[in-house]
């Protein structure tokens, strides 16, 4: 037996050797470009013993194979043509593993991510556990990047090239079940039974009796026929693939358009030309902008999840931070539903959900179980599991079962009156120590908790929807509430699967102050005659995943007027939306809950989606105005930019990471430029300046810039730089 810092060979007397991997002092395993000598001196020690009949590869680690490549090496590199050189020296590791001569199989259990994938894609076989900790993916794109490692080549091979590209475009992580279905692992098997199942896929290989060989005339072997077996029809399933692609990133993100480059040059080029391809865009993406401001998103969350909410001094005087291992939830409404989704799918915790009548309690209860099913259906859960799930799931038209709840989050109508209402009455009911979350969007904390007798219990937690989809948790927090009930609400969040950032109390916090003034600015152009479906189309280009009107549709023009107020109460005239969206409500406009809003929505749902034109008319106005999409963009993000800054100056936020974070993950500022504050960063604060004064000539004191954006060219200097 040799070992070497992350690498241990084991020659057993069965005559499978097997190599275990354990990154020291690493939480998870990743891959760094250091571990090539190391495994080629292995791969000697293998070829050099002719005893060793066949390799297994597993992970030293306990719940975990390995989770990708180390993303700290990629930021050292100096040049495109660094990153080029790592690129093939990951080629021609894996294809040294492929050469061995001997069958080498994956064992994976737990995340089998980016690099980790591209390794056991290497392999001759893979066999991996049926925990529902195991996933399999090469989320490379997520960080502006392409799998370097060999993945756009062997993927496409293993399971297809239109399955390749959907996992490749997307960094969609398979369950087990999905992954043998595809065809991405041989086996799937229960972890005790791991090792013994790749044993016997060993020697299945070496005696060859293992073919992953398929019948001919199934639907899907037929259309693989017809749309990747030959040119003509590779040809197809690459335009529409591109074109689909650009119509989701409108050229705003490279690196999805490289990987279908490096697919195709694969499949129509031979593998040679496709490996080269993959190094030389793969380079190019590491230096690229996009790459930068992504893989520093990745960089911001990771450390958010270290992280507590509270000051480390804070920290280390509390005991214990006792875990929350009940909660209740006010209001069976979309938002209400999605908490006791997440709060029980995610943070394994029983949830008690309470509505004034049955029928909100069975919408609330029906959320949960409508997406259970569909999971079910698709195979991603047993029947037994769903049962599992639903079991921790309660409702109620009472107060019964809150009486021990750890914590209570109401997610009722955004109304002063009724969020006191129900402090009070949970207050009279729960123990003296029961946390009170609410999700209002905009209302102050500090205003609801006046109707506590604990204020040091009361916070705010803000949600987005849909829950279920959105990774942002803001946190508010009170001068009055305690540091104990800030952690246990920081890691009461982590556990739904959410990042969380921790902002100061104030209306609208952060997130809904910084959308406010883009909102308007929206509104303001259309008041000035610009079409509305040309300002959604502009923001889009920019990079937001929809429109600020459509949003406004989605969020309901009727909410908007209810937070408005309190925005514009609080600071003045810039945060006034424009005068003639009054009329909208006076219409009876609410958006889609009504189907009446700024776009038609047909009964059956169906149709493209198309402006009401009526609205024009009950607005006063018409749509005349050929407004330059760049600058229908610039002014509304400049405003979200702007009102950033302030929060910042303001102490709502305490830096400008947690600004970018809560921005991109909650509200869908394009993540490929990183959040506002590496948005002036990279675009530099004078030319922000300079375009806000450009547009406060014009506009009004709305567009006046940031005493910090003032001060930070004054000293010279970034937020981050």
């Amino acid at each position: 037996m040799t070992s070497t810092s992350s690498f241990e060979l084991i020659f057993q007397e069965n005559h499978i050797a097997t190599i275990r991997i354990d990154v020291k002092n690493e939480p998870q395993n990743t891959l760094k470009a250091e571990f090539a000598d190391q495994i080629q001196a292995i791969f000697t020690q293998i070829k050099n013993n002719k005893d060793v009949h066949g390799v297994v590869i597993i992970s030293g680690k306990p719940d975990g194979f390995i989770a990708g490549a180390d993303i700290k090496v990629l930021e050292k590199l100096k040049t495109t043509q660094d990153a080029v050189d790592v690129s093939r020296v990951g080629h021609q590791t894996f294809q040294q593993m492929n050469d061995l001569g001997i069958p080498v199989v994956a064992a994976i259990h737990g995340p089998c991510l980016g690099g980790g994938l591209e390794l056991a894609l290497a392999c001759h076989g893979r066999v991996c556990t049926d925990s529902l900790k195991t996933t399999l993916g090469l989320p490379e794109v997520q960080l502006g990047l392409l799998p370097g490692g060999g993945g756009t080549q062997r993927l496409p091979k293993l399971i297809g090239i239109a399955n390749a590209l959907d996992m490749m475009l997307t960094g969609r992580q398979l369950k087990p079940k999905q992954a043998k279905k595809l065809g991405l692992v041989d086996e799937v098997t229960p972890q005790s039974n791991l090792v013994k199942a790749a044993y016997e896929l060993v020697n299945k290989i070496r005696a060859g009796k293992f073919s992953r060989q398929k019948s001919s005339l199934t639907t899907a072997a037929l259309m693989r026929w017809a749309l990747e077996d030959n040119k003509w029809g590779r040809q197809i399933l690459f335009q529409q693939a591109r074109k689909k692609l650009l119509a989701k990133t409108l050229g705003n993100y490279p690196a999805p358009e490289y990987i279908i480059d490096c697919v195709e040059a694969g499949a129509e080029l031979g593998e040679a030309v496709g490996y080269a391809k993959e190094a030389e865009l793969f380079g190019e993406l590491v230096k690229s902008a996009e790459a930068k401001q992504l893989i520093g998103l990745f960089f911001a969350s990771t450390e958010l999840k270290k992280e507590s909410g509270i000051a480390e001094k804070d920290f280390a005087q509390l005991a214990e931070l006792k875990p929350i291992s009940s909660v209740g939830v006010l209001g069976g409404g979309l938002m209400g539903a999605g908490i006791a989704y997440v709060s029980i799918e995610k943070a394994n915790i029983p949830v008690r959900l309470k509505d004034r009548d049955a029928d909100g309690v069975l919408h609330g209860l029906k959320y949960s179980h409508n997406i259970y099913d569909k999971r079910l259906k698709k195979g991603y859960i047993s029947l037994s599991q769903k049962a599992e799930k639903m079991s921790m799931l309660t409702g109620t038209t009472d107060y019964s079962g809150f009486a021990q709840v750890d914590i209570v989050i109401e997610a009722v109508f955004e109304d002063l009156q009724l969020k006191q209402q129900m402090l009070r009455e949970v207050e009279k009911i729960g123990r003296a120590d029961i946390i009170f979350a609410t999700n209002t969007s905009s209302i102050p904390i500090s205003e609801i908790a006046k109707a506590s007798q604990h204020p040091e219990t009361v916070i705010g937690l803000h949600y987005f929807s849909p829950v279920d989809k959105m990774p942002l948790l803001e946190i508010i927090k009170t001068p009055k509430t305690s540091a104990e009930v800030v952690a246990r609400s920081v890691a009461f969040g982590k556990k739904q699967g959410k990042t969380v950032i921790v902002v100061n109390d104030g209306p609208g916090f952060y997130t809904s102050r910084i959308l406010a003034p883009y909102m308007n600015e929206a509104g303001h152009i259309v008041a000035e005659g610009v079409a509305i479906d040309k300002i959604d189309s502009a923001l889009k280009k920019y990079g937001f995943p929809i429109g600020p009107i459509t949003l406004l549709d989605e969020v309901g023009i009727d909410v908007g007027t209810k937070i408005a107020p309190i925005l514009e109460s609080a600071f003045g005239e810039r945060m006034a939306p424009p005068a003639s969206f009054s009329k909208l409500i006076d219409a009876g406009r609410k958006g889609k809950k009504n189907k009446k809003g700024f776009y038609v929505y047909p009964a059956n749902g169906k149709g493209p989606k198309v402006v009401d034109e009526s609205v024009y008319k009950d607005l006063g106005i018409q749509a005349h105005n050929n407004m330059d999409a760049v600058e229908i963009a610039e002014r509304c993000v400049l405003q979200m930019v702007n009102e950033a800054a302030r929060c910042l100056e303001e102490g709502i936020l305490n830096n400008a990471r947690d600004g970018d974070i809560g921005a991109v993950f909650g509200l869908g500022f394009p993540a490929f430029l990183g959040g506002p504050f590496h948005y002036c960063d990279s675009q530099g604060i004078q030319v922000i300046v300079d375009k806000l004064k450009h547009f406060e000539t014009i506009h009004g004191s709305r567009f006046t810039p940031a005493k910090i954006l003032l001060e930070k060219i004054e000293q010279n200097q970034g937020f981050f730089e």
